[in-house]
């Protein structure tokens, strides 16, 4: 009855069906992973940016490197902000996705330590960015900022090449060693995210807030990977019967014109 089964066509067939199972229930689990992995992320994030702020150094030292829990705490400091050492930082983008550069200035602590804070987007000056952009004055005079404490930048997290040779006072990536070697001074792990005071006329564009990471979507695709799994057998039987039954037709048809005509 289902001798066809053992034909060339659905051995190949009924193989690549149970390879399809097992390979869609462990796609699954992958998605519920990557799920599991972006809510505790989520989760984290939320956790920092509602903590209120503490202390720059409470976090963050010399030669320091911030934690996935450090990162986006809320952070003050007193200080001033050195314009005499200010970088920009080359290929970022706004909101808007417009290409420009990132302000970063070093601000200088009452105990000598120095902080990096990147002020915000500026827009790009021209084609080549090869002269230095003019810049918005930060205030000036001894203040209490706030930011969002954020690691070092590294090509590996980024995917931005640390490119050198570049134009006077440009960078690639925000590293406080590289920063502590060019200034000649002790530079606090990582950098903040300048949070207040606001910019005036909103030039630095302020970095917004992070957001949440899509993980509904996966939990989506591992429930989505799931049904194809089960439909997988299901639409394999579903073949079987329809083969067996159009086999059976055809032999009906060919038992009645083999049968002789009555008289």
């Amino acid at each position: 009855m289902y001798r066809f089964l053992l034909s060339r066509q659905w051995v190949i067939l009924t193989l690549v069906a149970l390879l399809l199972i097992p390979t869609m229930i462990r796609l699954g689990f992958w998605q519920m992973h990557r799920y599991e992995e972006r809510t505790a992320r989520n989760d984290l994030v939320a956790e920092a940016l509602g903590a209120e702020p503490v202390p720059v150094e409470s976090l963050t030292a010399p030669g320091k490197k911030i934690t996935t829990h450090e990162r986006y705490r809320s952070v003050t400091a007193k200080g001033r902000f050195d314009t005499d050492h200010e970088v920009v930082v080359r290929r970022r983008t706004n909101a808007q996705d417009k290409i420009g550069y990132h302000v970063l200035t070093p601000f200088v602590l009452d105990d000598g330590k120095v902080l990096l804070v990147n002020r915000g987007w500026i827009p790009a000056d021209g084609s080549s960015q090869t002269a230095f952009p003019e810049v918005p004055a930060p205030p000036r005079g001894e203040i209490t900022v706030t930011g969002r404490m954020m690691p070092d930048e590294t090509t590996a997290a980024s995917g931005i090449k640390d490119l050198q040779g570049l134009p006077d006072r440009q960078i690639m990536l925000i590293d406080s060693k590289q920063e502590a070697a060019r200034l000649g001074a002790p530079v606090l792990g990582g950098y903040i995210v300048l949070t207040a005071p606001e910019p005036k006329g909103d030039t630095p564009e302020p970095i917004g807030r992070p957001g949440n990471e899509d993980a509904a979507l996966n939990f989506a695709y591992a429930i989505q990977w799931w049904l194809f799994s089960a439909a997988v057998p299901v639409g394999w039987w579903i073949l079987v019967r329809r083969e067996k039954r159009d086999r059976e037709s055809a032999e009906a048809v060919e038992t009645a014109e083999a049968e002789p005509a009555s008289v």
